[in-house]
């Protein structure tokens, strides 16, 4: 969902520029063969002014430092003045359902599939400006039924010097959206799923998606949701214990929380543990992602298992649909700490000019602050903020 910039750049010039340039260049063809010099001298003042840039640089352009080119890979990146502000959304391309994984001094962000990738990858070293990689899982094991489209919401923890990922794909034996687990030496991957089975499979309940992995001191726990609402059942966000290289579920799984408030609609999804200092939160995204009322909310939580009760003020973060630009649909959400403070991770929802919603899920962040121990999420936003 493009927002306007509200600062003006060199694109913006060149928007306002670039029509008077062509009807000056079409005026200057008629000239007689005498006066051509013109040309040459109206030539080079145009690339002193335009700084040799294409007419209406797309949306879709990156945007990057003074400093150093641009790699082939940058995708879209938020305006940034002096690397101080930003305006979401932070990278305008089809990158739903993030996960956030912070490496030395370097942030990977995971999508679920687009553009031919299983699982898409980007990397940052300021959450604003990000470089689109490579596929992170170019092959899928022999349980799941090839086709990108069935690879969903990827998240991945790093545990010693190995990398393990967690994703959704279409389990082969129960036709179901199940939950496997694979491993890499680095974070962008190439990861591979060696199992014959995936790692969580509710075929019972509908399948089993958006696996989310939680560190509690020594202890390594997964939560993800029963894919109900695929054929008219609940759906709950659960808890189990990992073994101590995150390959394997150990103990019991534990319901935390379901679908039963109104704004909740017929599901809820995405799990996300933060351990803060006044207690456990478990956000999560609830009712039809494909609309405006997606929504993100939480509930606190006595342990990292529970139990568990949902916060009476949900939803925390909504579609923005009294005023313009509209942001629709945000959710499936991520939180990451910087230097203190919180930021929460999203997707919403690309709208045209004409106010329809578009096939693209684009990212955004915004700040998540606590009041009384409350999360609050600053958002969402289309105004210039200071960086992370």
């Amino acid at each position: 969902m493009p927002s306007p910039r509200t600062t003006v750049n060199a694109s913006n010039r060149n928007d306002f520029l670039w029509p008077l340039l062509i009807v000056k260049a079409r005026a200057l063809q008629t000239l007689p063969p005498g006066l051509h010099c013109y040309r040459l001298f109206f030539g080079v003042c145009a690339l002193v002014l335009f700084g040799c840039q294409s007419p209406n640089l797309p949306s879709s352009s990156p945007i990057t430092p003074a400093a150093s080119p641009a790699p082939a890979a940058v995708a879209a990146t938020p305006s940034v003045a002096a690397g101080a502000t930003f305006t979401n959304p932070v990278l305008r391309a089809n990158f739903a359902d993030p996960g956030v994984l912070l490496v030395g001094d370097t942030y990977y962000v995971y999508a679920t599939n687009a553009i031919g990738k299983n699982v898409q990858v980007a990397r940052s070293q300021d959450l604003v400006r990000w470089q689109q990689l490579p596929d992170a899982l170019p092959a899928l094991p022999g349980w799941a039924r090839p086709g990108g489209s069935l690879v969903w919401a990827p998240e991945v923890i790093q545990i010693g010097n190995q990398f393990v990922l967690y994703y959704t794909a279409r389990d082969k034996a129960s036709n179901r959206q199940c939950i496997g687990v694979a491993i890499a030496d680095a974070p962008a991957g190439r990861f591979i799923d060696l199992n014959s089975a995936p790692l969580v499979c509710q075929a019972d309940e509908g399948g089993s998606i958006d696996a989310s992995p939680f560190r509690d001191g020594d202890q390594l726990y997964l939560y993800w949701k029963n894919d109900g609402n695929c054929c008219a059942k609940p759906t709950y966000l659960y808890a189990q214990p990992l073994t101590a290289d995150g390959l394997s579920l150990t103990g019991e799984a534990t319901r935390l929380v379901r679908n039963d408030a109104l704004w909740e609609g017929t599901l809820i999804e995405a799990p996300t543990m933060v351990r803060h200092a006044t207690g456990y939160y478990l956000f999560f995204s609830a009712n039809d992602y494909g609309g405006p009322k997606y929504a993100v909310g939480y509930a606190r939580c006595e342990t990292a298992t529970g139990p568990c009760a949902d916060a009476p003020e949900n939803p925390i973060l909504q579609s923005r649909m009294d005023q313009k630009p509209l942001i629709v649909g945000p959710g499936h959400q991520a939180v990451v700490e910087v230097d203190g403070e919180y930021w929460m991770f999203y997707h919403a929802w690309e709208i045209a000019g004409n106010g329809m919603r578009g096939d693209r899920r684009l990212l955004y962040i915004d700040r998540l602050v606590w009041q009384d121990g409350l999360p609050r999420v600053i958002g969402p936003t289309t105004d210039v903020q200071p960086v992370p």
